[in-house]
């Protein structure tokens, strides 16, 4: 099986227990911040991925960490991970759960690229926008790229929209030199 299908079975048994226990937001966070460590601090990561560490060395150590922080639940699903040997695989199992999350609570993040840096209003503006196509609530991730010169370019998952000055000029252009 792929790396993303394992995390995403793992992600969904999470998932499935947040719920039952009303705490499926606390678990995004507590699975998101032990991904952000791995990620950010080679140290936890090589701790958690090498062969030389035992086991149940990984457990005690996840338990240790997480006691009266997490729930006896979660705890108990690291140790899981780790007991299967899959502890490599947390960074991919926080983003499978928070497309779970995401879905429960109709959700979409979106890439919104524009020319210059936006103010608070045009943000939520485009915010709303966007919202109001999409029929979700989106999150919108907003980045700076002059070179579009104008405009807009919105990217969420596999569908862009381009309304920014650039495409238009070379679209123009291409009608012009083919009439």
């Amino acid at each position: 099986m792929r790396e993303s299908t394992i995390a995403r079975n793992y992600a969904e048994a999470l998932f499935e227990v947040g719920e039952k226990l009303g705490k499926t937001e606390v678990f995004a966070d507590l699975i998101h911040g032990l991904a952000g460590a791995m990620q950010e601090e080679v140290s936890v990561r090589i701790a958690l991925e090498t062969p030389r560490v035992p086991k149940n060395v990984k457990m005690d150590v996840l338990k240790k960490t997480f006691a009266g922080s997490a729930p006896d639940e979660f705890v108990r699903f690291l140790a899981a991970v780790v007991k299967r040997g899959r502890q490599n695989i947390f960074p991919a199992i926080s983003t499978e759960y928070a497309l779970l999350v995401d879905d429960k609570f109709n959700r979409v993040h979106a890439g919104v690229t524009l020319a210059r840096k936006p103010d608070e209003s045009l943000q939520q503006e485009i915010t709303e926008k966007l919202s109001r196509i999409l029929g979700k609530e989106v999150i919108p991730h907003f980045r700076v790229k002059k070179s579009i010169i104008g405009g807009v370019q919105v990217r969420v998952g596999d569908l862009t929209m381009d309304g920014s000055i650039r495409r238009k000029l070379k679209t123009l252009r291409a009608r012009m030199l083919s009439a």
